[in-house]
């Protein structure tokens, strides 16, 4: 069982997402440990990116004010390694292909395991192509997280026989972003799944309530939140802490 794993073997998981460097990197370390103390079970970094393809307008700004503060994936490492001397909860990054193949494939993932990133997700991945990556992230002790989307109902047995981590399991058709309802029949997509897998299944996009979190996580093994998360950062800004505690809080203490 992978690290990424275990946080789920014993509760609903939480999962947050902020975008590194928004406002800075300094903060994005302490929001990640305010969110770890406020009960985030693991927290997805964001790395910027100037053309994010899967992403609301929230996040996408959050990318742009990020990458305008000169915001590098060598300085989200070393803040990464900094994080580490203070907790042990999984760090996950969300990217997509064009940096880490920018980066350089090996030494990427080589940096994720010397700075104890535990696992990836990137959006624009086909499955078909994720051979590309796969292998040196397995090399490296790094999970690389399948995504489900609602209109996977006839692939769900290929995508998650052989997923490691969590299963992302996208809740909207669309790009990120706060949802008022979330229409999609998400148990019996969850059922499909775990007919085939017994990986975790997580549920991301659009959920920003305690009641939505609550709602969901009775079938679902986690709740992922980013877009509501990034919203009070980007309102907020280096101020954030105290709301992003008692939101998160508000969220974990929903499906726990």
């Amino acid at each position: 069982m992978s690290k990424i794993s275990e946080i789920f073997k014993n509760n609903k998981a939480f999962i947050a997402f902020l975008t590194a460097g928004d406002p800075t990197l300094e903060k994005t370390a302490e929001f990640i440990l305010t969110m770890e103390k406020a009960g985030a079970d693991l927290v997805e970094i964001g790395i910027p990116f100037s053309d994010p393809i899967a992403e609301g307008p929230v996040i996408e700004k959050a990318n742009l004010r990020a990458l305008s503060v000169g915001t590098t994936t060598d300085k989200i490492f070393d803040m990464v390694k900094r994080v580490r001397t203070k907790t042990q909860m999984p760090l996950v990054f969300l990217t997509y292909m064009n940096p880490v193949f920018v980066y350089g494939v090996e030494k990427f993932f080589k940096n994720c395991r010397e700075t104890g990133i535990n696992g990836i997700i990137i959006p624009d991945l086909p499955y078909e192509e994720k051979n590309e990556v796969l292998g040196v992230a397995t090399a490296y002790d790094v999970d690389v997280i399948t995504l489900i989307a609602p209109t996977s109902k006839d692939r769900i047995q290929t995508l998650a026989k052989d997923a490691t981590g969590f299963i992302y399991l996208v809740s909207s058709m669309g790009v990120t972003g706060v949802r008022s309802e979330i229409k999609t029949d998400i148990n019996a997509i969850i059922a499909d799944i775990k007919q085939v897998s017994k990986t975790p299944v997580a549920v991301g996009f659009g959920i920003s309530t305690p009641v939505q979190a609550k709602e969901i996580s009775k079938t679902a093994d986690g709740v992922i939140v980013g877009s509501a998360i990034v919203r009070i950062i980007a309102e907020h800004g280096e101020n954030a802490g105290d709301v992003l505690f008692k939101y998160v809080k508000s969220l974990k203490d929903a499906i726990s």
